[in-house]
């Protein structure tokens, strides 16, 4: 089930805005497909997509803002030509993956992963009324696609342990989004193996 796609169309009227129609279409079920076709998810994870994940909290900060909502199904818009979002549910308590990929446009998506990286180093912390800061660094990546960056966050979430890790993975056109969130403690290494289960 995709619980959060958007198709952005080009042109208007005339064969080529039908071609350029009948591509974004492809384009969407292409996402769509890579998400639902049971990834080879990590041990303990449903295959079950569910609805896209939303953030537990308000995000203050522009830069963290655009990094979260990314994954929530709201890419940045400059290119796009389609995106689509999901989340799984993990059996360790709290465990969540938040996926959401936007296919770009030429060069694109090079240069919307160099912008999400620079708003990742940019957010440091994350804080919210009720409880909630959490501290963001940058988190080691393996390799994962033709490029990646990451960040792990610590904290509290309404005064309870609150773990949350973020990557932002280039493959070819594609920009893929991944929160993958759990009390106490994220696993660095199941997180990225949670990214490779969407790489097209």
């Amino acid at each position: 089930m995709i619980a959060c796609c958007a198709l952005l169309m080009t042109g208007c009227g005339g064969e080529g805005a039908q071609n350029a129609d009948g591509e974004v279409r492809q384009e969407l079920r292409r996402l769509r497909e890579i998400l639902n076709r049971s990834p080879a998810l990590p041990d303990g994870f449903s295959a079950r997509a569910r609805p896209a994940w939303s953030p537990p909290f308000a995000v203050p900060s522009r830069p963290c803002r655009a990094v979260l909502q990314a994954a929530a199904g709201h890419a940045p818009p400059r290119g796009i030509r389609a995106q689509a979002a999901v989340s799984y549910e993990g059996d360790l308590l709290g465990e969540t993956v938040a996926v959401g990929m936007a296919s770009y446009t030429g060069e694109e998506a090079d240069w919307h992963l160099r912008d999400l990286g620079k708003s990742l180093n940019e957010c440091t912390s994350l804080t919210a009324r009720g409880g909630t800061t959490l501290t963001l660094r940058r988190l080691d990546v393996e390799s994962v696609g033709d490029d990646v960056v990451g960040g792990q966050a610590k904290g509290r979430l309404n005064g309870y342990p609150y773990a949350m890790n973020v990557l932002l993975v280039r493959t070819g056109d594609t920009v893929i989004s991944l929160v993958h969130t759990g009390l106490a403690a994220v696993d660095g290494r199941r997180t990225q193996q949670l990214a490779r289960s969407f790489l097209k």
